[in-house]
């Protein structure tokens, strides 16, 4: 119900919006405007849809090839400890544990179309698992909520547009840090959130250790990071994040040999599920993709970039970062047009101005919760999302805040 009363309010505060503007502005072409906007996003949505049946197609073959051969057992065994007591309603060992771990190694290096394929494949699991069938789990919460939070080591997508501007960013890669360190907190948010909400004792020494080692991986790693080039870091990315999918790929096939199982006929049956996943989203993308381009194309984002202006003015508070927002209040609603917002920001403001910086942080920070709610629930036809998108705005919110305290820190 809590999406409903969402996609509703999102209508109904966008032709508020717009009646103000049409009867007291004399704006005659809103109306104009908010339709073209409707047709444009249905059709955006089943365009979408139809392009990931050719993604989804080909990691669920080898997804299916992986089942066969034991890897993903075999690597639901290696953080069993780790995710026993984070998901307890999981069984030890499910293919589910492999599939969510396989969908965060994704997230982390910045592979978005392996991350959908395997994500859905998670909830399709999870969902094995789940009572009530329109009704999410606490599995599938604590999975997208983690998920949404969107830990990257490198967000090579937003260092390649600020490289590519007409007037590049000196050092394009300098945002990337910031990144890091604001997705590893808004991962945490999003982990002690659910599991306060869930009562899972994140004080067990289990959980304690494994959150301990992974935040001295990402340390380590940013240090080494920092230390390469622009050069060698794009080369870096390309080679982990291109080698990571082939090894998938290699080890899936090698453990398929040793096995004896028919790959190719293992292929295509998994293969069959893109096909099926792709279509079954289209009408929750629709809905979702329709209300949010009615929301934006409102201008109701410029009334609340105004409204904060004031609200922060009025306190005595540095505004610098103000500009920036409408990133960071686009992206839980639409990825695209969040990324609109940030190219907007440094061609008005330039790549290495403070906004610009802070609009390519907002960007690289979290996923698109709205998107992720409709697709990855209406992938298993779950209608009640409970807490879920609560939550998930509620670390997208810790994100928009730590990358403003470290955007000051490291830019103003």
């Amino acid at each position: 119900m809590v999406l409903s009363y969402i996609w509703m309010a999102f209508f109904l505060i966008a032709f508020v919006i717009a009646f103000i503007k049409w009867a007291f502005l004399g704006d005659q072409e809103i109306f104009k405007i908010l339709v073209d906007g409707i047709f444009k996003s249905a059709n955006d949505g089943f365009d979408i849809s139809l392009k990931l049946v050719g993604v989804m197609s080909l990691f669920l073959g080898f997804m299916k090839i992986g089942e066969r051969a034991g890897a993903i057992n075999f690597l639901s065994r290696i953080v069993a400890p780790f995710f026993s007591r984070l998901f307890p309603d999981v069984p030890r060992n499910h293919p589910a544990v492999g599939h969510m771990m396989m969908n965060f190694s994704a997230n982390l290096l910045g592979l978005d179309n392996a991350a959908m394929p395997f994500g859905l494949k998670a909830m399709e699991s999870l969902q094995e698992l789940n009572p009530e069938r329109e009704r999410a789990s606490n599995a599938q919460i604590m999975f997208l909520a983690l998920h949404a939070s969107g830990l990257t080591i490198i967000p090579i997508t937003i260092i390649a547009t600020r490289a590519s501007l007409k007037v590049p960013a000196a050092n394009p890669t300098d945002i990337f840090v910031p990144c890091m360190i604001v997705t590893f907190v808004a991962t945490i948010a999003a982990m002690v959130a659910v599991s306060v909400k869930q009562r899972i004792n994140l004080l067990h020494p289990v959980l304690l250790a494994w959150i301990g080692g992974m935040s001295l991986a990402v340390g380590v790693l940013v240090w080494y990071l920092t230390s390469l080039t622009q050069q060698d870091l794009q080369q870096f990315s390309n080679l982990l994040s291109n080698g990571l999918i082939l090894l998938f790929f290699l080890v899936f096939l090698l453990g398929a040999l040793r096995k004896k199982v028919n790959v190719f006929e293992a292929f295509v049956e998994g293969a069959k599920g893109g096909f099926e996943v792709a279509i079954r989203i289209i009408p929750y993308l629709i809905a979702m993709l329709v209300a949010i381009s009615v929301l934006r194309n409102s201008g109701v984002f410029e009334y609340i970039i105004r409204s904060l202006t004031t609200f922060f003015g009025a306190l005595g508070l540095n505004t610098d970062f103000v500009p920036a927002l409408p990133t960071a209040l686009m992206k839980p609603l639409s990825g695209s047009g969040a990324r609109g917002m940030m190219m907007d920001t440094m061609l008005r403001d330039g790549a290495d101005s403070f906004t610009g910086r802070l609009s390519s942080i907002f960007q690289g920070t979290s996923e698109t919760t709205f998107y992720v709610v409709a697709v990855y629930f209406g992938a298993v036809s779950v209608k009640n999302t409970r807490y879920a998108i609560p939550l998930m705005l509620l670390a997208d919110l810790v994100g928009i805040i730590t990358s403003i305290v470290v955007g000051y820190l490291f830019f103003h």
